[in-house]
């Protein structure tokens, strides 16, 4: 939904917007054009100012997957993100070139006033800036959007709504609690438990709503949840109600508490027991959930974990991770940063010709090789005639990106086998094009004898491929495409979470995040297992005092997640064989 003066600052080619101020009539929008000839009829050029526009663009309920394709794309390119502190702040990635400003988070910041929102929304867009007012929910669901298109209108502002998925609807595809079922509830509400506070009375008819024939569902009725309660059940509404109390609907921390209507007050009092954003729906298709449920029973859900990976590559792990129901916190501990000196790169590439073999350690080789290759003014012509050796199916995935197919994959992620494939490949007797095998020889020059192989790697890591190489004949020169540098200090954010919940995982994928990891947030890590890559990263480990469960294979992202799954299964296995009893631990009713 947008108004009438509805354009993109950001397309050139339609030409700047402007405002003309301190005109008696209110201000109109114009194009470049418009601003050339009321140049030419005396209009002073210093009465008119660039506009910008708002988009108030709904950020959903949370799950950052649960933002709308317009959402995104605005985000993607925007000048200032004004958001909410409810707001996922992973949606904040699509926005990397923007500033970002939050306007306020319960507990942690100030919150602002609508009219500073107000200000602040309009001093951007009267820069001639493209702003994202980024809402929790839908924008049009007790979100305030009124007084802020109010303020916009009266600058004549332009704007547009993003609608956005609003908590009620959200809770009836993660709890499993459907708001309509033609067999139970063909209506719903949605209503405020915090109404205005200045109204001169109540707007809300809590006798008309104890009597709906359908469900309800209270927004922001956490602090009022005494007072809402009460009205109901004085209003005749049947204490035995069936109610659900959902808080971070969508998140992988979504709690659900079940319970009756005259129990709801207590299950929320005081406030500080669940924290919003929280919403309570009320009426028989809250008993659904048990039938519906499918959140909370992913083999993970619940468990915390620990994903120490690079920023730029965490969430090839933690995503996987997140589709099994884990909450997942990231702490990159190492850095992925090009070399300070890339001469030796450069002068490899000048040489290529001269390699028989290139050989990528990691999909950052891949990358900051060929993209500093193009650079150089070279493209990937000059790998023609290369064979191409990969350490791993998801350095050959990364090759693919750029149009080139590995030569060689090793069966498993491991150097020492990758080696193994070279010499085994450069022993083996060759065709030529008339179909004539030629057998290796003493007499062959020493160039054919001791093929040259270009290794791309990082700053660190062991010379396993290398040495062995080398032993078998082949000259080796190694280059460093990337650094890996150590993070110096850990986000607070973080290690609150770590302090105050512990994890029950930690994910290591390298020997040397194992090290950097211990030193930089070792002291929470007590109660948590250990997942590692491989057993070479397993044994840097346990080296430096860890225990580890679990272990990937085959050592990759998936092979790690496979790992952890099969670690809990056995876990659970082992408890349940225990118990005397087989109810599913991870949902029950509270009453």
């Amino acid at each position: 939904m947008a108004n009438d003066a509805f354009q993109d600052p950001k397309d050139a080619n339609r030409g700047t917007k402007s405002v003309v101020v301190g005109d008696s009539s209110g201000a109109r929008i114009e194009s470049n054009h418009d601003r050339s000839a009321g140049s030419e009829s005396g209009r002073s050029e210093s009465a008119i100012v660039p506009c910008g526009r708002v988009a108030l663009v709904g950020a959903g309920p949370g799950h950052p997957g649960l933002l709308t394709l317009r959402g995104l794309e605005l985000l993607q390119r925007c000048d200032v993100v004004l958001y909410d502190g409810l707001c996922n702040p992973q949606l904040l990635r699509h926005a990397e070139q923007a500033e970002h400003c939050c306007v306020g988070k319960h507990g942690q910041s100030r919150i602002w006033k609508q009219t500073e929102i107000g200000e602040e929304m309009i001093r951007h867009a009267r820069a001639g800036r493209l702003v994202v007012r980024l809402k929790g929910g839908d924008p049009a669901v007790f979100a305030r959007t009124s007084e802020e298109v109010a303020a916009l209108r009266s600058e004549n502002i332009p704007f547009e709504i993003v609608p956005g998925i609003t908590a009620a609807l959200a809770a009836g595809s993660y709890a499993g609690i459907p708001i309509t079922h033609r067999g139970i509830a063909s209506a719903v509400a949605l209503v405020t438990g915090h109404e205005q506070p200045d109204k001169p009375e109540a707007a809300l008819n809590w006798e008309a709503l104890a009597q709906f024939p359908g469900t309800l569902v209270i927004y922001m009725g956490v602090t009022t949840a005494e007072k809402w309660t009460s009205a109901l059940l004085q209003a005749g509404k049947d204490p035995a109600t069936p109610c659900a109390i959902l808080r971070r609907c969508s998140l992988p921390g979504q709690q659900h508490v079940a319970c009756r209507l005259d129990e709801v007050a207590e299950r929320l009092t005081p406030a500080t027991k669940m924290r919003p954003p929280v919403i309570t729906i009320v009426g028989p298709v809250t008993r659904l959930a048990k039938e519906y449920d499918w959140f909370s029973r992913r083999p993970l859900s619940g468990r915390r974990v620990l994903v120490t990976r690079p920023a730029e590559q965490a969430n090839d792990l933690a995503t996987p991770l997140e589709e099994v129901g884990c909450e997942v916190f990231i702490q990159p501990v190492i850095e992925v940063a090009a070399p300070d000196d890339w001469s030796q790169v450069d002068d490899a590439i000048q040489q290529i010709a001269e390699y028989r073999t290139i050989v990528f350690c990691s999909r950052n080789g891949v990358r900051f090789f060929l993209q500093r290759m193009l650079q150089q003014g070279r493209d990937l012509r000059a790998l023609a005639g290369l064979q191409i050796a990969v350490v791993g199916a998801s350095t050959a995935d990364e090759l693919a990106k750029w149009h080139l197919r590995a030569d060689i994959i090793p069966s498993s992620y491991d150097a020492d086998v990758l080696a193994e494939e070279l010499i085994r490949r450069q022993a083996l007797p060759k065709v030529d094009s008339s179909g004539i095998v030629e057998v290796p020889t003493a007499t062959v020059a020493a160039e054919e004898t001791s093929p040259a192989v270009l290794i791309v790697r990082a700053s660190r890591g062991r010379d396993s491929l290398a040495t062995p190489l080398q032993d078998a004949g082949f000259r080796i020169h190694e280059v460093i495409a990337y650094e890996h540098r150590d993070v110096q200090e850990a986000d607070p954010a973080c290690i609150q979470q770590l302090a105050d919940h512990g994890v029950d995982w930690v994910t290591v994928t390298s020997t040397a995040t194992a090290q950097q990891l211990t030193q930089l947030i070792g002291d929470y890590l007590e109660h948590a297992r250990f997942a590692a890559i491989s057993p070479r990263t397993a044994e840097a480990l346990r080296q430096l005092g860890w225990r580890v469960d679990a272990v990937a294979e085959p050592y990759t992202m998936d092979g790690l997640v496979q790992a952890v799954l099969q670690a809990e299964a056995a876990t659970v296995q082992s408890a349940e064989s225990s118990r005397p009893d087989s109810i599913h631990p991870r949902f029950s009713e509270k009453r």
